[in-house]
């Protein structure tokens, strides 16, 4: 049996790992915030336009919203444990994160309404995901994830 033998992680493995947790917890927060906010606590943050498009969102757009964060908050959980299965965690993250920005990008009208500087972080989070995926390959490539 070939087994891949786990090997000790540099000390930048565990800053990037926790780099990521506390991201995706950040992501997780965000999603608490969103979906528990009253409506006057969202109007305070966000212009009309952007209200109207937050409260026609559709279910499977929050839904995967929840997925992305939750499973990226899992993946570096896991990648703290130092386990393999993060990989497919993130990579289920990256698509629910590509689901979500389906209503972003194509199905709503925010790129009407905002700033083009506020369209660059949905693109960073897509950014940060495609890393996720690559980092924890390389873990297990190189013995640190078993």
């Amino acid at each position: 049996m070939n087994k891949v033998l786990a090997r000790k992680p540099p000390s930048s493995f565990w800053i990037i790992s926790i780099v990521l947790l506390l991201w995706n917890g950040m992501g997780a927060t965000a999603y608490f915030m969103q979906v528990t906010a009253s409506q006057a606590q969202l109007a305070d943050v966000y212009s009309p336009a952007e209200l109207a498009i937050i409260q026609a969102t559709p279910s499977w757009a929050i839904g995967a919203f929840a997925i992305a964060v939750f499973g990226g908050l899992l993946g570096a959980i896991g990648l703290l444990l130092r386990k393999s299965w993060a990989r497919v965690i993130f990579a289920i993250s990256f698509v629910a994160v590509l689901i979500q920005h389906i209503w972003t990008f194509f199905l709503s009208d925010f790129l009407d309404i905002v700033d083009p500087a506020r369209a660059i972080m949905p693109i960073i989070v897509v950014v940060i995901c495609v890393f996720e995926i690559w980092y924890a390959g390389n873990g297990i490539k190189r013995g640190w994830l078993r």
